[in-house]
């Protein structure tokens, strides 16, 4: 087997777990925070420069992941029916998506997603874990892509390569931009997304407890053991939002306020 051909069937393979394993890379990522930037940890609580690092990195982690959510919520709410779905067991395209955001970059939801951990990593202002999830992302949804359009390129022939051709696959070109995809839809938004803001939501929590151990808890290399403020404003907002997505699951699955409508999943 060619190596592409070998990449695109690993891609294949990939695609069915494609919601889940990214959460998995993350997740394996963590330890990397326990064992690199000890001394900036430690500073934290006394140097005014570093702090100002923290709160630096804190306002372009909200950024990122915002736009993150932002591409998200505008590729998955304005694209009609059979295209971009949550398919798992097989690739799906009822016809090709080349207006809205794909006239601009082919994989906009990788892109989006990407931004999401991206901006999640930045927040625990660790190098070794920013380079190394993004390299491991990387081949994760490289492989994923080229299955993708290995399907697209073998249902869509000439139409597939000439969009292709001009469609940058994950760095947008605005410039491309054409419209005619459906307006947007808030009922869609709130059905379908409000289970990815619950994840960015617990990833923050659990970004920020770790921190505030490493912080607080650790100085000079040791661990020192105290009992300080465990109620941090993260648990708050995660208990606050968690309380939110079980009403927008009730009504989901109890009311038809948030039924999509035949053009749309």
């Amino acid at each position: 087997m060619a190596l592409i051909q070998s990449m695109e069937a690993t891609g294949a393979k990939l695609f069915k777990y494609r919601g889940q394993i990214p959460v998995l890379i993350f997740a394996l990522s963590l330890p990397i925070l326990f064992f690199t930037n000890q001394n900036l940890y430690s500073s934290l609580t006394v140097s005014s420069t570093i702090t100002l690092v923290y709160f630096i990195c804190t306002i372009l982690s909200v950024l990122l992941v915002i736009a993150g959510l932002a591409l998200r919520a505008y590729t998955v709410c304005t694209t009609p029916k059979g295209t971009s779905g949550r398919n798992t067991s097989k690739q799906v395209a009822d016809h090709l998506n080349t207006k809205g955001i794909y006239s601009v970059v082919r994989h906009p939801l990788y892109l989006a997603n990407y931004l999401i951990w991206a901006g999640l990593l930045v927040y625990t202002m660790n190098v070794f874990a920013f380079i190394i999830v993004s390299l491991v992302y990387w081949i994760y949804y490289e492989r994923i892509m080229m299955a993708e359009e290995a399907f697209l390129r073998s249902k869509y022939g000439d139409e597939f390569e000439e969009w292709a051709s001009k469609v940058p696959a994950f760095i947008p070109k605005w410039s491309l931009y054409e419209g005619g995809m459906l307006q947007f839809s808030w009922k869609t938004f709130i059905r379908r997304e409000y289970a990815t803001i619950m994840s960015v939501i617990v990833s923050y929590t659990v970004l920020d407890y770790i921190l505030y151990n490493l912080i607080v808890f650790r100085t000079d290399g040791e661990w020192t053991c105290c009992c300080v403020n465990w109620i941090r404003p993260s648990l708050y907002i995660l208990i606050a939002y968690t309380i939110i997505a079980l009403l927008i699951k009730l009504i989901k699955h109890k009311t038809h306020w948030l039924d999509a409508t035949p053009d749309r999943d």
